[in-house]
C-alpha cells in the first residue's frame, strides 16, 4: 500500500468552513486517469455508481459527455437515474430490487439499460416497458440481475450474495426463456471494496453456474465494489479477465464502481467544540458520525484522521495507547453518536482545534441526514491550495424535507 495521503495545509486555514465536505479535484483526476487506462486497455465501459458519489458539480470532470472518461452512470432509483440523465449525460443504467409501474414509466424515457431483479418483475412489466419504449422510438437494453451464490466475505450488511440475500436470481430460479422475450444482458455484483483476485473468483463462479446463458448476452455487467484505484489493485489481472470475457462471449463488458471513482479524493473538516470527562476524554465535534459519516457506524470502520501539531500535519491513530487518547463524538442526542475507536494524538486537544477526516468523498454526502435538526456540512472543492465553496445548508434544508 502507498503511504497515507495527507490533507493540504490550506484545509486547516480559518477561511475553510467547518463542517465541510471538500472534494480534492487532483485526487479525483488521478482516479479517473486509472479508470480511463482500464477502459482503453480492456475495452470495458465504466459507469459511475451514483449511490457512492453524486456530487453533480463535479460531473464535468468525470463524464465523457463533457471532458471526463466515464461513459455514463448507474442508478438505483428514479431520482438517481434522472440525475444521471440530466446532469451527467452518456448512458443511464438502472437497477432496483423492485420497481413499481409508475417508476417503470419514469425510467423508460431516460434509461438506456433497465435491469430487473427477478423474472417475475420482468414478466410483469415487459409489455409496458417495451411498448412504451417503442412509442418513444427508444432502444432500451433490458437485463436481469443474477446471483452467482458466491460470497467474498464482505461485511454482512454489504454482502449481496449472503444466504438470505434478495438481490439477483439464483440458478435454480433462472428461466432461460427470458432471452426470447426481450432480455439481452445479465448483471451480477458480489464485491465491496475488493480487488481483482476477488473479482476473478466471482467470474469463475458465475461462469460455472451461468456460462451457457452468457452466450446469449449482448452485454454483461460485472457490477461494482471494484477498488480499481487503490494503490495495490492488480490492474493487469482485471484487464486480462475483461479481455477473456469479451473474447468468450463477444459481449460489451460494463463495470460500475462508485468508490473507485472518488477513492481518497475527499475530506471532511471538523472542529472540537468541547471535551468532556469519561473513561477517556470525549472530544465533541461539529461533525456527527451518525448524521454525517453513517458508514463509520454501519460498516463499521475507523476513518483516517489528521490534525496539526505546531506547523506539522500528523495522523491520529485509532486503537493505540498513549497519553493523549480521545473518544470522538458528535453533538446529537444519540448516545452512540461516536466513532467506535478511540484515537491517539501526540498532543492534547483543545477547544477550537481543526480535525480533518480522510476519504470522505464516497458514501458520505449521499448518506447524510438531519437527525436532531443538525446542520448538514457544506460542500466545497480544492485544487492545489485553491478552495471553492460550492454549497451551504441551513434551516430550510431541514424544514423542507418535512411537512
Amino acid at each position: 500500500m502507498a503511504a497515507r495521503k495527507f490533507p493540504q495545509k490550506a484545509l486547516f486555514g480559518s477561511n475553510i468552513p467547518s463542517a465541510c465536505f471538500i472534494i480534492d479535484c487532483q485526487g479525483l483526476k488521478h482516479n479517473l486517469e486509472i479508470l480511463d487506462y482500464v477502459q482503453k486497455r480492456s475495452g470495458a465501459k465504466i459507469l459511475l455508481a451514483l449511490k457512492a458519489f453524486a456530487a453533480w458539480a463535479f460531473f464535468p470532470l468525470i463524464s465523457s459527455a463533457y471532458q471526463g472518461p466515464l461513459v455514463g452512470t448507474c442508478a438505483s432509483s428514479v431520482h438517481e437515474a434522472r440525475l444521471g440523465y440530466e446532469e451527467f449525460g452518456g448512458e443511464v443504467h438502472c437497477f432496483a430490487a423492485a420497481f413499481t409501474e409508475a417508476e417503470v414509466l419514469e425510467l423508460v424515457p431516460i434509461c438506456d439499460h433497465i435491469v430487473f431483479n427477478s423474472v417475475r418483475q420482468w414478466l410483469r412489466f415487459k409489455d409496458l416497458a417495451t411498448s412504451y419504449a417503442e412509442s418513444l422510438n427508444r432502444k432500451i437494453n433490458f437485463g436481469l440481475r443474477i446471483n452467482p451464490e458466491h460470497s467474498e466475505g464482505a461485511v454482512a450488511i454489504y454482502d449481496p450474495c449472503a444466504a438470505s440475500s434478495r438481490l439477483g436470481i439464483r440458478l435454480a430460479n433462472f428461466d432461460p426463456s427470458v432471452f426470447a422475450s426481450g432480455i439481452n444482458g445479465l448483471h451480477f455484483h458480489t464485491l465491496c471494496e475488493q480487488g481483482a483476485q476477488e473479482l476473478k473468483r466471482t467470474l469463475d463462479a458465475a461462469l460455472e453456474k451461468f456460462g451457457p446463458y452468457f452466450k446469449k448476452c449482448a452485454w454483461i455487467n460485472f457490477g461494482g465494489g471494484h477498488h480499481i484505484t487503490r494503490s495495490d489493485y492488480d490492474l493487469d489481472l482485471l484487464c486480462q479477465e475483461i479481455l477473456k470475457w469479451r473474447e468468450l462471449f463477444k459481449a460489451t463488458i460494463y463495470l460500475e464502481p462508485g468508490e473507485a471513482v472518488a477513492l481518497d479524493a475527499g475530506w471532511l473538516t471538523a472542529e472540537v467544540l468541547d471535551i468532556v470527562a469519561a473513561d477517556l476524554p470525549v472530544a465533541i465535534l461539529d461533525v456527527s458520525p451518525a448524521c454525517h459519516m453513517p458508514d463509520t457506524l454501519e460498516m463499521p470502520y475507523d476513518p483516517p484522521l489528521f490534525y496539526q501539531k505546531e506547523d506539522e500535519i500528523l495522523e491520529a491513530k485509532p486503537n493505540l495507547g498513549g497519553p493523549h487518547r480521545y473518544w470522538l463524538a458528535g453533538k446529537s442526542c444519540l448516545a452512540g453518536d461516536m466513532l467506535r475507536s478511540s484515537y491517539a494524538f501526540e498532543r492534547e486537544l483543545a477547544i477550537g482545534d481543526r480535525l480533518i477526516f480522510g476519504d470522505m468523498a464516497i458514501y458520505s454526502m449521499v448518506k447524510t441526514n438531519t437527525f436532531n435538526g443538525l446542520q448538514l456540512p457544506s460542500i466545497g472543492s480544492i485544487s492545489g491550495d485553491e478552495f471553492k465553496l460550492r454549497k451551504s445548508f441551513g434551516y430550510t434544508d431541514f424544514r423542507d424535507r418535512l411537512s
